[in-house]
């Protein structure tokens, strides 16, 4: 490339971790499925030697996220585990954490569940700029959700970050709505970034991944050590297929967020849908490249919703988001978001925009039946 030309985010996707072409190689090596490695001599002759410890995929995919990132990546086995391992190492007695509260339900729990019996002050905070900013006075770990999940409130991450260091604290963003491709939140000032690779980054609802990106070179060796001490390791060919994913990453989160925008647009328009959420406002814009595939809305009731959702042929009715495949949820089941009853959490697939748009307009007029 020219000197100083930036690629774009589909060439940055389609090219992340690729190897140097080679003559008669593949362009995307396979998946090595390996235990042990042939080790012969010092245990750092070679930076494989056992499975637990690394992997040549798990490599790959790192390297590729990496660059997504600018930064280090570390692969786990779920979000959940990438969650873990950025809260759970550093967090103990007398030490204080502000979180938010209308995030990812399983951040919640560890911090209840797991952190706060050993110690750490909770401080819980509606996803809000101002809100967060006045929680961080004394924090040692700020963790945000921008856009938060299901409301999908934008807060300012650079300003967050700037009262965070200004404390002594470090910032921790889970970006699994935005994927680095749509929102990097270290360039922003975040400390470190987590993405639940099993929605949007991978996008075809088929493998369950976790990665945490960050820039401080003693947080990484401190990942990977949290890692192999755990055994929370991930499968080199689910690795291998979250990396083979990647490259059509650009492509399906810009159709998602379009889609999404276009079916917010139209549900604000519906007589029978209220309190319509879509990522937007001046934060949104000056921080996201994408916006991701969620729009949430509220109908009148538990009943109404479920038969919105019975109703629907495109879209399947399950719990994750950021598959090519349309799917919608009653958010209100599981207890775990303080949300209306009839609140509806809709991620956007790849589909055609018309056929999301004629689909939900049946649903709703069939629901509305009874």
């Amino acid at each position: 490339m020219g000197a100083g030309r930036e690629l774009g985010p589909s060439s940055r996707a389609v090219h992340a971790g690729s190897p140097a072409v080679e003559q008669g190689a593949p362009l995307t090596p396979g998946p090595v499925l390996a235990a042990p490695f042939h080790l012969r001599g010092p245990v750092d002759s070679s930076p494989y030697g056992y499975g637990r410890d690394g992997n040549p995929t798990w490599t790959g995919v790192e390297t590729a996220l990496g660059q997504l990132e600018d930064a280090e990546s570390v692969l786990f086995p779920s979000g959940m585990a990438a969650v873990s391992a950025v809260l759970e190492p550093v967090l103990g007695a007398g030490d204080v954490l502000v979180v938010v509260q209308d995030g990812y339900p399983g951040v919640r729990g560890i911090a209840t569940d797991r952190l706060a019996p050993r110690g750490v002050e909770i401080r819980f905070v509606p996803t809000d700029t101002a809100a967060i900013v006045a929680a961080c006075d004394g924090a040692t770990m700020v963790w945000v959700e921008s856009p938060s999940n299901p409301g999908l409130d934008v807060c300012d991450i650079r300003a967050i970050a700037d009262a965070v260091h200004a404390s002594g604290g470090r910032l921790a963003v889970d970006n699994t709505l935005c994927t680095p491709l749509g929102q990097r939140p270290l360039d922003l000032g975040a400390d470190a970034a987590m993405v639940s690779a099993t929605k949007a980054l991978s996008g075809h609802s088929d493998i369950v991944l976790g990665a945490v990106a960050t820039r401080d070179p003693e947080w990484v060796a401190l990942l990977r050590k949290h890692r192999s001490q755990g055994g929370s390791i991930a499968g080199p060919f689910e690795a291998w297929m979250l990396h083979r994913s990647l490259p059509t990453l650009a492509l399906r989160l810009g159709r998602q967020s379009a889609n999404a925008a276009q079916m917010a647009g139209w549900l604000r328009r519906h007589p029978d849908v209220r309190d319509v959420r879509h990522p937007s406002g001046q934060a949104a814009s000056a921080q996201m490249t994408f916006t991701g595939p969620l729009v949430c809305f509220t109908l009148e009731s538990e009943e109404r919703a479920q038969r919105f959702l019975d109703a629907l042929e495109l879209v399947a009715e399950a719990t994750s988001f950021g598959g090519v495949h349309s799917t919608a949820e009653r958010r209100g089941r599981w207890g775990s978001d303080a949300v209306e009853p009839g609140f509806i959490r809709f991620s956007c697939g790849c589909e055609d925009v018309e056929d999301l748009l004629a689909d939900v307009e049946q649903a709703l007029a069939s629901s509305a039946r009874g």
